[in-house]
């Protein structure tokens, strides 16, 4: 499909309304945030996206309203993000949030899916469809968060993120961080994540900054993200039978690998790579794009989204 046959965004598209479902898994009940947009008539297939670090089920709105010709659209807050709250003693390993996923997945009772994941969404995604291939119709990762540790300052927003859960450093870290306005933590978020932040429309900043604002008030919301973010990097350092690497070879959808060559968190020099790992990988590399372009060029994202959807339906991928 070309990018030109994709609709463009509504003006003041608003975030479809949240609702909270409840699934019992296997880190015990979750009561998780979703964001259902509906699919035209006719349009018969189900999209799941997974969303980053510091993000929530808001960074699809755009996409998944550019979906709907083909796609139900299905936006989760993973357990700790957007208004999911985690369920005791949960561990906030990969493993963890994709068992999730698969509850999740599974109580649609709608067949296999069009799983997206972007970033640490990407990762989980990658997760779940190598272990659960019976729920995942096609697999699209941008800018998944595979191993990446060359040393960079600048792909952390504001450091002393990561010292909000250490013992006794963690409450004075954590104070620091809720004195910042919104805005102030919003404008780094994007200046980390986004290539040309005037690509994002007014109403996704305005989310975000809101989600910033409403967050400050959830007791958990600190230490989820600091501690996903811990998981995560330590995930990147076991042994290659248990790497991200390896999980990507045994994943058996078509899957679609979109990346941004400014992308600062997570280097585009990892994408040939991921693509090859791959059974049935392509790439796409979008010039001029940070880490979310799901957010910087939802309509690209889309035409290429759509049609991998045609043909996989097709049997042609």
């Amino acid at each position: 499909m070309r990018w030109e046959d994709v609709p463009s965004a509504v003006e003041a598209v608003a975030p479809a309304p949240l609702r909270t479902v409840e699934l019992d898994t296997t880190v015990g009940p979750v009561h998780l945030g979703i964001r259902d947009t509906a699919g035209d008539s006719g349009a018969d297939a189900v999209a799941v996206h997974l969303h980053g670090l510091a993000a929530s089920s808001t960074h699809w709105t755009d996409l998944t309203r550019m979906l709907t010709s083909r796609t139900r659209s299905i936006a989760v807050d993973l357990p700790g993000f957007g208004w999911s709250e985690p369920p005791n003693g949960f561990d906030y390993r990969r493993r963890s949030h994709a068992d999730v996923v698969i509850a999740l997945l599974e109580s649609l009772g709608v067949g296999a899916v069009h799983l997206f994941g972007n970033s640490f969404g990407g990762a989980v995604a990658i997760e779940v469809a190598a272990r659960r291939p019976d729920l995942v119709r096609s697999l699209t990762l941008v800018s998944p968060a595979v191993p990446d540790l060359r040393p960079d300052p600048r792909r952390v927003s504001d450091r002393r993120m990561l010292f909000t859960s250490v013992p006794v450093l963690g409450r004075r870290m954590r104070r620091q961080l809720a004195a910042a306005s919104a805005r102030e933590r919003a404008d780094k978020l994007i200046r980390l994540c986004v290539s040309d932040s005037s690509l994002l429309s007014p109403d996704r900043v305005g989310d975000v900054v809101r989600e910033l604002e409403d967050r400050a008030a959830l007791p958990w919301a600190a230490t989820a993200l600091a501690t996903t973010t811990r998981e995560l990097v330590r995930s990147w350092m076991v042994r290659p039978s248990e790497s991200l690497w390896s999980l990507l070879h045994q994943v058996q959808a078509p899957a679609l690998v979109v990346w941004g060559t400014d992308d600062r968190l997570v280097s585009v020099r990892k994408a040939p790579r991921t693509a090859r790992q791959l059974r049935r990988g392509r790439l796409l590399v979008l010039p001029r794009t940070g880490h979310v372009a799901q957010m910087e060029r939802p309509r690209l994202l889309a035409a290429a989204a759509l049609g991998m959807v045609d043909e996989v339906a097709a049997g042609r991928w």
